[in-house]
């Protein structure tokens, strides 16, 4: 019993030394990372639009001249979507499946480097109001604690304690809110360019399949 009342007590001042400024310290260094994440990210989609006119170069290329052609169309060009072209025009003459799998594992890797760092807005904008609801709770018991020993006069004071420690809520739900946004937009921008590359895989798949001009 002695033991678990010094556990206790050894908690309580853990908690009453805390408090909730070191919570809202930390959700500024969040909010950094988190603005830092998104202006990369953002910069990152920016250069990696799909270029529609080479694109389509390629596709005129591929039915005139032939895989080499469309290839050399699309060299250097960013987007998931030529790098997924890239890699089933590469692969042309190995054949349908050849070039089915190709596409598959080029699809994947682009989904990886397109989705780096977003899981962290996602974590962030999930446990965000936990961490502030933690640092309000943090600070209503050091407020209460206060209260406990106080006059009526520092009644008031302690109120005050209460109106801060619940500045750490708000805080974690203003950090939630934008990153649960960017997160989503990031997300459904990397889906539109998935199912762009597919599209165009498939295009390319069915220009494979058809009988050779003439035969």
């Amino acid at each position: 019993m002695i033991q678990e009342d010094t556990i206790d007590a050894q908690l309580l001042d853990f908690m009453l030394r805390a408090g909730s400024r070191w919570v809202l310290w930390l959700m500024l260094a969040l909010s950094l990372a988190a603005v830092a994440v998104i202006a990369e990210r953002v910069w990152f989609f920016v250069q990696e639009r799909a270029p529609r006119d080479r694109l389509a170069a390629a596709l005129r290329a591929l039915e005139r001249s032939g895989p080499a052609a469309a290839l050399a169309k699309l060299a250097g060009a960013p987007s998931m979507e030529a790098a997924v072209a890239r890699a089933c025009l590469a692969h042309a003459a190995d054949g349908i499946a050849a070039v089915t799998a190709h596409k598959t594992a080029a699809i994947e890797q682009e989904r990886l480097r397109f989705e780096r760092r977003i899981a962290f807005l996602g974590t962030l904008g999930n446990n965000a109001p936990f961490i502030g609801l933690f640092g309000t709770v943090l600070g209503i018991i050091r407020a209460f604690h206060d209260l406990a020993g106080s006059t009526v006069q520092g009644t008031q004071a302690v109120m005050a304690g209460i109106a801060e420690a619940l500045v750490a809520t708000g805080v974690g739900l203003l950090v939630a809110l934008p990153a649960v946004a960017t997160y989503n937009f990031f997300i459904r921008r990397v889906e539109t360019s998935t199912a762009g590359a597919e599209a165009l895989a498939h295009q390319i798949l069915a220009y494979l399949h058809a009988p050779p001009k003439g035969a």
